[in-house]
Formats: structure tokens, C-alpha cells, sequence
């Protein structure tokens, strides 16, 4: 589906009729739904096999519609202007009167929102007087799509419509802050730890292990589902090699991510490239030890819980 203003009007009417859409984000697609409908919201946990008990990211337009929602206070005043619409999503205190389903909180007081800055999933925010919830766009614990593709080869026609906005820009979900007291980084994602500490100027936590509040905190997500082995510096024979940068020796089982060692493009291609191994039929993926730092960091955490599979 190209960007135009029909295929966003015949988003608008299967999201009305409480159906899901795929859409697409600067981070990865989006598996969408009226995030006011437990009918709507319902579709989304049955089409992925997701757990109730696991909370559903909500898009938003603006803040104007936010505000019916969610209390809001400083520090995400503070972030908002700084990062939003991008890839951040912020734990934010629910309004008793919000109308946000059930469903997407799993009964707490407490809501994930995000403001995506892909242009054709704010155009269609725009013409709804309902905010999305939007997960990624694939079979729970699976790799996450970054292409219309992607979607398609996960739901084929169970999902009736598919935004096509191009490869997503940044790759991996979104970071998600919880703001409800103290900041806290409940997942890394597209804007690394450490930038929003230092805009923040305050100590900033990361919550590696908690109970599910928000999305993103499986032990095991974003698999290929074969066997995957970190920190490799010489695979074993017929195993597909992940590697940060190119090397002098040619072999048709290495698989670069960055051509010069960039972190933020090796995330990027991180989902598109595991994608492709496991096409390839693989049966082992031996990943090169990668810099601990920024993007190194998040591509690092999404590797971690992709080799937790079994």
C-alpha cells in the first residue's frame, strides 16, 4: 500500500469496524487496534498468541489527546518535547475516567504511551478520534517485522490491511520510560540510556528484571527460534555469523549488520538480517561479541532474550 490519502480512509473504516490494521513506525510495524474497544484490542492478543497478562503500547496523535487518558507531569513534559513524536513510549498513571479497554493495561492503573513519528501512521492518527494500541506486528516472542513484508509472512491474510511505509528507519522498539515516580528504563530501545540521562541530568535506573508492567519484558522475544550463541569469535561449521563489520576473508555463511561498525545501523538491519538466516534454514546462529554501549547495548538485549528460546 503506497502513502496516499485512500488507503488511509480504508485503514480508518477496518479500524472502525474493530478490526486490526498493520501500520508502520520508525521503529518496527505495528499490529493495530482501537485501544478504546476490548472487542477491538482482543483481536490484537489472538492474532499474536499474546499473553493478557503482557500490556499493550497505545499511539497517540498529541498530547491534547493524551491528556483524556493519562495524568501527565514533568519529566515527561520534559522528554515529550524533547523526543516525541519518536521512538520512546512513557509509563504514565491512567485516569479513572479514561476509556482505554482493559485489555491493553491487563487491569492496572498504569498505561504505555507513544507518539510514532512515521508519517503515514500520523496521518491516520489524525483522522480517528481514537488512540491505537500497537504492538509489533508478529507472533508473541518472535522477531519483530521492519517491512510489509515482514507482516505478511507472519499473519498472511488473517490481518486485512497493511500500511506499506518502507523499512522501518530505526529497526528495534522503542525505549520505554517508566514516569510514574523516579525515572526508570523499563526497556532499552530507540534512544539509548545513556542520552536521555544526560538530558534528564538525574541518576536514571535500568530495570533489567521486574514483573511485567510494560511491554517488552519477556525473558525470551525477538527469536528466530534457532539456536543462537553470543560473544563468537570463530563459528562452527555450516552456522550462520553475525557480524558487526566487514572482514578481509569472504565466507558465505557471514552476515554483516554494519559495514563500518556503525551501531545504529547494525540495529537496523538486526531483525531484517536474523529474518534472512532463518529463510536461509539455518540451523545455528554464532553472533560476533559486540560494543556494550548505545545501540551496542539495546542489539545486545534483543540477542540475550532471542538465545533465552529452547
Amino acid at each position: 500500500m503506497k502513502n496516499n490519502l485512500s488507503n488511509i480512509k480504508k485503514a480508518v473504516k477496518i479500524l472502525n469496524k474493530n478490526q486490526c490494521v498493520g501500520i508502520p513506525t520508525e521503529t518496527v510495524y505495528g499490529l493495530a487496534a482501537n485501544a478504546y474497544s476490548s472487542d477491538a484490542t482482543d483481536k490484537i492478543f489472538k492474532l499474536k498468541k499474546r499473553p493478557k497478562k503482557n500490556p499493550l503500547i497505545v499511539h497517540y496523535f498529541n498530547l491534547k489527546l493524551l491528556k483524556k487518558d493519562c495524568e501527565i507531569n514533568d519529566n515527561f513534559l520534559k522528554l515529550y518535547k524533547k523526543y516525541s513524536p519518536g521512538p520512546i513510549s512513557y509509563i504514565l498513571k491512567l485516569k479513572k475516567k479514561s476509556l482505554i479497554s482493559k485489555n491493553v493495561t491487563n487491569k492496572k492503573n498504569t498505561l504505555a504511551v507513544r507518539f510514532p513519528s512515521h508519517r503515514l501512521t500520523r496521518n491516520l492518527l489524525k483522522q480517528l478520534n481514537y488512540p491505537l494500541a500497537a504492538p509489533s506486528a508478529n507472533i508473541s516472542t518472535k522477531i519483530s517485522p521492519v517491512s510489509k513484508k515482514d507482516v505478511k509472512d507472519e499473519f498472511g491474510r488473517k490481518v486485512k490491511l497493511i500500511l506499506d511505509g518502507g523499512q522501518s528507519k530505526i529497526g528495534v522498539e522503542s525505549t520505554i520510560i517508566n514516569l510514574i515516580k523516579k525515572p526508570q528504563i523499563l526497556r532499552l530501545g530507540g534512544i539509548p540510556k545513556e542520552q536521555i540521562k544526560k538530558y534528564l541530568n538525574s541518576h536514571l535506573v535500568y530495570i533489567k528484571k521486574s514483573k511485567i508492567n510494560s511491554p517488552g519484558q519477556e525473558k525470551t522475544h525477538y527469536s528466530p527460534y534457532i539456536k543462537l550463541r553470543l560473544n563468537i569469535k570463530k563459528p562452527n561449521r555450516n552456522e550462520a555469523f553475525v557480524l558487526i563489520k566487514k572482514r578481509k576473508k569472504m565466507n558465505q555463511n557471514y552476515f554483516y549488520l554494519s559495514k563500518k561498525n556503525n551501531l545504529k545501523e547494525a540495529a537496523k538491519n538486526l531483525y531484517k538480517t536474523l529474518r534472512f538466516i532463518k529463510k536461509r534454514k539455518y540451523k545455528s546462529i554464532a553472533v560476533e561479541k559486540i560494543p556494550n554501549k548505545g545501540f551496542g547495548e539495546v542489539i545486545n538485549d534483543r540477542l540475550k532474550r532471542a538465545s533465552n528460546f529452547k
